[in-house]
This record gives C-alpha cells, sequence and structure tokens, in this order.
C-alpha cells in the first residue's frame, strides 16, 4: 500500500509542479514505475522473511514462510523472479527509476542478508529504512517523473517538505516495528532499541517524532504558500496529529495486540499523507 500510494503521489505531485497535462504516456510511465517498485517492494520484504523465518515463527506466525503455506524453496523463487524483474523493468524506464530501485534492492539486500545483516544493529537498521523510504524513494521517483515530463531534473521546495516529513516519519516506524516483536527480538540476540532503551522510552520518542513532522509540515505550508495550499496543509495535519495524540492515549505497552493496533494505526498516518500532500500541491 505504502509503496503504490508514494509512486501515485510523487506522479501526482510532478504534474502539479510541472503543469504537464495527464497523458496516456504519462500514465503508462506511471504504471511501469508502479509494477518496478511493487516487484522491488515484494523481493526486500520477502527476502527478509527468507531469513527471518524462525524469528517470524514467534513473532509473526502467519506468514506465509513462517507458518508453512509457502516452502523456502517457493519463497527463494519468488524473491528471485520479482528481484530481476523489477531491475530490468526500471533500467528499461529510465536512469532515475533504475537508480531508485537498484539503491533499495541493494540496501534491503544488505539490511536482511548474513554477513552484513544490518537489521541486528538497530541503528543501522534503522538507518536503511529511512534511507529507502525516506529519501531514496521520494526524491528517485519524482526525479523520474518530472525527467520524462520536463526533460529535466529539478527538485522543487514542496518535494523536499515531502521528503523531510517521510524521513522523520520512518525514524517513527522503525523504531515503534520492533516493539510488538520483542518477545521474538530477544529471544535471536537481535539488537533493537526497544530492547535497549525499553518499550515506553520509544513509544514516547515515536509520538514525539510524528508530532514534530507534523509541525513542521504545518510550518511549511505557512511558508510555501506560493507552491502548497496553506489553509488545507493546516487544517489536515492539525487534525491527524490531534488524532495520534487521543488514539495514543489507548495504547497498553503490556499488551501485545494494543501495541500492534499502535503500529498500524502509525501506518494509516503514513499512507494518509501520501494522499493528503499531493491534493495540497494539486488544488494550489
Amino acid at each position: 500500500i505504502g509503496t503504490s500510494l508514494s509512486v501515485l503521489a510523487l506522479y501526482t505531485i510532478a504534474i502539479a509542479t510541472t503543469h504537464s497535462p495527464v497523458s496516456w504516456l504519462s500514465i503508462g510511465q506511471l504504471v511501469g514505475a508502479w509494477i518496478a517498485c511493487i516487484l522491488g517492494n515484494i523481493y526486500i520484504v520477502g527476502l527478509n522473511q527468507l531469513y527471518d523465518v524462525e524469528i517470524d515463527r514467534v513473532n509473526k506466525p502467519d506468514l506465509p514462510l513462517a507458518s508453512g503455506k509457502l516452502s523456502i524453496a517457493q519463497g527463494t523463487w519468488i524473491v528471485a523472479v520479482t528481484g530481476i524483474l523489477a531491475i530490468a523493468i526500471a533500467a528499461l524506464s529510465g536512469k532515475w527509476l533504475f537508480a531508485t530501485v537498484s539503491l533499495s534492492l541493494a540496501i534491503g539486500t544488505a539490511y536482511s542478508v548474513p554477513p552484513i545483516r544490518f537489521k541486528q544493529y538497530s541503528l543501522l537498521a534503522a538507518i536503511c529504512i529511512l534511507t529507502v523510504r525516506g529519501c531514496i524513494v521520494n526524491l528517485g521517483l519524482f526525479l523520474h517523473f518530472d525527467r520524462l515530463l520536463t526533460g529535466v531534473d529539478t527538485i522543487p521546495p514542496s518535494i523536499w517538505v515531502l521528503t523531510l516529513f517521510i524521513l522523520v516519519f520512518t525514524i517513527a516506524i522503525a523504531l515503534f516495528k520492533d516493539v510488538p516483536d520483542l518477545e521474538g527480538d530477544r529471544k535471536y540476540q537481535i539488537e533493537t532499541f526497544t530492547i535497549v532503551l525499553g518499550k515506553l522510552t520509544v513509544f514516547n520518542f515515536t509520538r514525539w517524532a510524528i508530532t514534530i513532522a507534523y509541525l513542521g509540515t504545518i510550518a511549511a505550508g505557512i511558508l510555501l504558500s506560493s507552491s502548497i495550499n496553506t489553509w488545507f496543509v493546516v487544517i489536515s495535519h492539525t487534525a491527524l496529529l490531534g488524532l495520534l495524540w487521543w488514539r495514543s492515549q489507548d495504547i497498553d505497552l503490556e499488551q501485545k495486540e494494543s501495541i500492534a493496533a499502535f503500529y498500524q494505526f502509525i501506518w494509516k498516518l503514513f499512507f494518509w499523507e501520501y494522499l493528503i500532500f499531493p491534493i495540497a500541491c494539486f488544488v494550489n
């Protein structure tokens, strides 16, 4: 969902900021970029599951490999085919899409595969996630669409605002994602911030990081009124910030189900940004 929304959002922002018409050619390029990114997403997530089967049997027993719905051989084939196709389609689509997909796959591989396996180290794991989700995806995809639409490589202020928002938000996700998985990570000696700092500290940091992301975007909406619809940004982000704090009052850090539900709620806020921000650019 996040990958699909990010591709569509950055295409929409590129259309809005370059004042380009929507054409069948650009829609075809949008679909090509979406397929390449989805295949790359499957590769990264699938590879992680291949190397985390034992951990997932404790933390996430319903996943395809952990539950036995797919065999290791089937998982390996899926990962190999999607990785190859992602690189091939991206290479045929343009230099910026190829750079985006290939860098994402390279970091995703280093994140999961020994001997590098960055996910063993809390700081390096967080850096991997925020680098891909926060920087590479937003800047790379926009440059891809901008190049196709205008023939030049430029990054407007609105994209920097979105990138910074997603960067800070991704830090929060990267930290909080391990809170529901405390038991399995501790058993298999995966060093996470949750294990090092404790659930409450990570929860509070997550909440304040997201708050900073929203407040920063509200401020940017006021300062960049020429490229972003100020009223829409201020009202929508204030409402979502209030929703975050209201929802955070109900979490029980001793209940895994409650923690997991709040984690899913954070992802929904993340998804909403890729719907709201393009609208703010488009209706300006």
